[in-house]
């Protein structure tokens, strides 16, 4: 691929040459880490953004914007590939996966639109890159480059709101600590206050950074031509914000300039506007190459909102979540304008899993001890508790999603509604984190993901689905058909069955004892033995569960059956705390090289038996 000057493009345009347009905007990202919308200009009375709040007065504000994912990983492949992670196999924080051939990722459609792309800071991608994605940027004269290399794509990322830096002491706070709001479900502490005020200091020194770029951009010349975006890449770093699908953790500030003369690409807007539409993460890729004047490629999954090919509104937004760092879980939701319903599939999970890096935060700490002493009340101890299947809230009316309305009579209708609306969006994207992750890499060698999601009758996903929903409802009615779903030849069907049983404790496994003890000794997926084990473990009678701690400890050994699997394995002895004593010694000996998983940060293994080994000395 060559690269042309601003005025080679000119002359080449004149010639015919396709997809290049002397009118074509340059297109700007400037991003920020871990910030929900604590603006000024969203009306936030604690936030001190004068420089934000006066570039929204000239540009639209989005009101109702999701980052689809709420860690950074996930959502960052969610903008680069235009695709829902859970549909390609990397919605899991960290992971790498490969996407089909052709589908490549959108700075690439640009380069072929004509666009130079450049992206100097971080990418933090799920999937691996097929080609080159980026062009190379000359960090010592970025915007001379710019300049000279017209259209251009660029993102540049500002690092300093970031979790890890909430917690940066000493520090000197100029947002006074006492005048933090507190959400309901956080203990009202000074460790808290003062998170949460550091919180706004750092997005304040932001939003000086954003005026540095805005000058910058002028000082190039370049501010009509540059069609601006600004959001964060998702909730806030707080914990209960980022890491967790509630809107807390998706909503995040997103505020688009439109020069003048590009305002014929972007219908309806209104400087210094307003608009309620739902947009995400997923619709950005789709966005910028409709805003070059090219067609979206037909894989890619979201609504571009600016551009030729900017289509209708859509009616509802989803989000989703999966492994994080060390800690399985996994979490489907979707929104309309005013309610979020969210999907619990591992309700026997806590919300508040140990995560090793979360709980550097003081806040984490102090919340946690809180509820271990029983002082916390009872919004601040839900997030410490196991999970119910289903929740529901009004965002209008409760913010902080902390009155759970699956219950309430009124609610029916929309429940109804919004839990249609998830399942649909399952079954249409193929959502293969239905899968175990080992099962993702090794079920079909030679299949991404993505094409064994779409390889039926290799991936039945209706029926894995439609068992994971009995699994997850928590309902001794479905018992019955979890035993049953022991013996069936699907091993997805066969893991959420022992989840299922898992789930629902003594009662689940003294029903399912016979099918889980078979499934110890020889189910053929190493992923449906460690569960299985785990219940047994966990609820069985003592003269079984000598047979599933030691397939534990093997399972959890990574060289012998992979790091997805020993991850399983290693939460599995975590959980089972005291019933794991037995196993502190062949913990401690476990190698810890070949259970990292192949992406960067990947040392999950090593970190679980830390915990684990910490635990059992306790």
């Amino acid at each position: 691929m060559f690269r042309l000057s601003a005025l080679s493009v000119l002359v080449v345009f004149s010639m015919g040459l396709p997809g290049l347009a002397s009118d074509q905007p340059n297109i700007l990202w400037l991003t920020t880490e871990d910030i929900g919308p604590e603006l000024g200009c969203y009306g936030d009375q604690y936030a001190d953004t004068p420089n934000l709040d006066a570039f929204a007065k000239k540009s639209l504000l989005y009101t109702n914007a999701w980052s689809t994912a709420p860690v950074c990983a996930p959502a960052r492949t969610t903008l680069i590939s235009g695709m829902y992670p859970p549909s390609t196999g990397a919605e899991h924080m960290r992971s790498l996966v490969d996407l089909p051939d052709g589908f490549l990722m959108y700075p690439q459609y640009l380069r072929d639109a004509g666009y130079f792309c450049v992206n100097p800071g971080k990418e933090d991608y799920n999937v691996t890159k097929q080609g080159k994605v980026w062009d190379d940027a000359d960090k010592k004269n970025l915007w001379g480059q710019l300049k000279d290399n017209q259209p251009f794509m660029a993102v540049l990322n500002h690092t300093g709101t970031h979790e890890s830096k909430i917690r940066t002491r000493p520090h000197d706070w100029v947002h006074d600590p006492a005048k933090a709001r507190i959400p309901a479900y956080h203990p009202d502490t000074k460790e808290v206050r003062q998170d949460w005020a550091q919180y706004y200091d750092n997005i304040t020194v932001m939003d000086q950074w954003f005026a540095d770029q805005l000058k910058q951009l002028e000082k190039a010349g370049l501010a009509d031509e540059t069609i601006v975006f600004f959001y964060g890449d998702h909730g806030s770093g707080m914990p209960r914000s980022k890491r967790w699908p509630y809107d807390s953790g998706l909503l995040v500030p997103f505020i688009v300039h439109v020069p003048e003369k590009f305002q014929d690409l972007a219908p309806g807007y209104q400087a210094g506007g307003t608009s309620d539409r739902l947009i995400g993460f997923i619709d950005c890729a789709q966005t910028v190459i409709s805003l070059a004047g090219a067609k979206p490629p037909r894989h890619m999954q979201g609504h571009a909102f600016l551009g030729k090919f900017a289509t209708v509104d859509p009616k509802y937004a989803f989000g989703f979540r999966g492994r994080m760092d060390e800690r399985y879980d996994m979490v489907r939701t979707v929104r309309n304008q005013r309610y979020q319903y969210i999907r619990n599939y591992m309700p026997h999970r806590p919300y508040g899993q140990h995560v090793n890096y979360m709980f550097i935060t003081p806040t984490t700490r102090v919340w946690k001890a809180l509820y271990d002493s029983g002082e916390a009340n009872e919004a601040q101890s839900h997030f410490w508790k196991e999970k119910p299947p289903e929740e529901l809230y009004d965002l209008e009316a409760d913010p902080d999603e902390v009155h759970n309305l699956v219950d309430s009579p009124e609610h029916q209708g929309i429940l109804q509604e919004l839990r249609t609306a998830l399942l649909n969006w399952e079954l249409k994207i193929r959502d293969v984190g239905f899968l175990p992750e080992q099962e993702l890499h090794d079920r079909v060698p030679g299949l991404t993901p993505y094409e064994l999601g779409h390889a039926d009758p290799r991936c039945p996903l209706a029926e894995i689905i439609a068992m994971a929903e009995r699994a997850s409802s928590l309902k001794a009615v479905d018992t019955p058909d979890l035993v049953a779903g022991l013996r069936n030849s699907e091993s997805a069907i066969r893991y959420w069955a022992a989840q299922g049983l898992l789930a629902r404790k003594e009662q689940g496994v003294q029903q399912g004892l016979d099918g889980l003890k078979e499934a110890i000794r020889q189910d053929a997926s190493p992923s449906v033995r460690t569960i299985a084990a785990e219940a047994v473990a966990q609820y069985g009678p003592e003269d079984v569960r000598e047979e599933a701690l030691n397939w534990l400890i093997e399972a959890a050994n990574g060289e012998k059956h992979g790091p997805y699997v020993a991850i399983l394995a290693m939460n599995a002895i975590d959980h089972l705390d005291g019933k794991a004593v037995s196993l502190k010694d062949q913990v401690a000996k476990l190698p810890t090289k070949g259970n990292w998983v192949p992406s960067r940060g990947g040392d999950y293994v090593p970190r679980l038996i830390e915990k684990t080994l910490a635990d059992l000395q306790e």
